[in-house]
């Protein structure tokens, strides 16, 4: 057997650092490539499992452990395709390379709202303009009758006009729901806005012996009028139905302003029954109570809004809604 030579011994160990130097930073390489691709599948807002061939996980993000029970109702398919798991939908993609299997779940459950919402949207504005000819034809009617019975049925018209008052209420809450809040400002003073509340509180039927506290105070105001008689008229008879389904046997619905530089400000109170479900209070089409159809309060806050102000429940004790209509 030939002796190796000092020389050709360095020559060796050179080599052989040098190879350890290459796989040393091919190693931190693929470590650094590792951790790039963990830090990537963590940033998506998705779910993502990757499994090894005996259904193992392989690779799983923080959305995905959260998900794990999801994982067990997933199946492999080549389109995609939407699941549905603990009340959320979500759109489930999957693929596979070499012995591993991919499957990421987005939800969609927002998306699918919005989708939800827009038909039913279209649907109620369709309706609504159905219904409007027969309701205005009902509204005259009821009007010339009213001139005509005798007094002792007075009482009976009247209940009929409080009924399309409230339906045309809802046929107008629907289509502007639909169409979108578009203001039309011009400067009016207050007490011509509270002389349209106490109008439209005459046509909403309650039994309850009920106290209504509106500001005395006049001042100016550059918004819709029409607009913002909605607005008031939605939480007072909101305020009413929370009243008659409360014991006592008289209620209170007070409303207070102050303003500041930027801000109308107007606390609105009542004496009635708490809101129970406060999650569901701006979500269209889902009503707290039994009579509503889920659009006052939304149309509430997209008017208070399209005013630059806001709409919110007070978290103190005493509870109220504070709107800010923008001066």
């Amino acid at each position: 057997m030939a002796s190796i030579t000092p020389q050709e011994l360095n020559v060796l160990i050179q080599q052989t650092y040098k190879v350890e130097n290459e796989f040393n930073e091919l190693k931190a390489s693929y470590a650094h490539l590792q951790d790039t691709v963990e830090k990537v599948v963590e940033f998506l807002p998705t779910a993502i499992w990757i499994l090894n061939n005996d259904n193992t996980a392989f690779l799983q993000n923080s959305h995905a452990r959260v998900l794990w029970e999801l994982l067990q109702l997933l199946e492999y398919r080549d389109e995609d395709y939407e699941i549905k798991f603990n009340t959320r939908s979500y759109l489930v993609k999957s693929s596979s390379y070499k012995d591993k299997i991919m499957f990421s779940a987005t939800d969609i459950t927002e998306q699918k709202r919005k989708e939800n919402l827009a038909t039913m949207g279209q649907m109620a504005a369709h309706l609504s303009h159905e219904i409007r000819n027969p309701i205005g034809a009902i509204s005259l009617m009821s009007s010339t009758l009213k001139k005509r019975v005798i007094p002792e049925n007075v009482p009976i018209v009247e209940e009929i006009q409080k009924s399309v008052y409230r339906i045309d209420r809802i046929i107008k809450a629907t289509l502007m729901f639909s169409k979108g809040v578009q203001p039309h400002k011009h400067e009016f003073e207050w007490s011509k806005l509270r002389e349209s509340i106490d109008t439209a509180v005459t046509y909403y039927s309650y039994s309850k012996n009920i106290e209504f506290i509106f500001p005395q105070n006049d001042f100016v105001m550059n918004a819709d009028k029409d607009l913002l008689e909605m607005l008031f008229s939605n939480f007072i008879t909101n305020a009413i139905d929370a009243i008659e389904e409360d014991e006592n046997e008289e209620g209170v619905i007070e409303i207070q302003h102050i303003q500041n530089e930027t801000y109308h400000i107007f606390k609105i109170y009542d004496s009635g029954i708490a809101i129970e479900n406060k999650k569901d209070l701006f979500a269209a089409f889902k009503s707290t109570k039994v009579k509503g159809n889920g659009l006052g309060l939304v149309l509430s806050r997209q008017i208070a809004e399209a005013h630059g102000g806001s709409v919110e429940l007070s978290s103190v004790e005493k509870k109220y809604f504070e709107v800010k209509i923008q001066i």
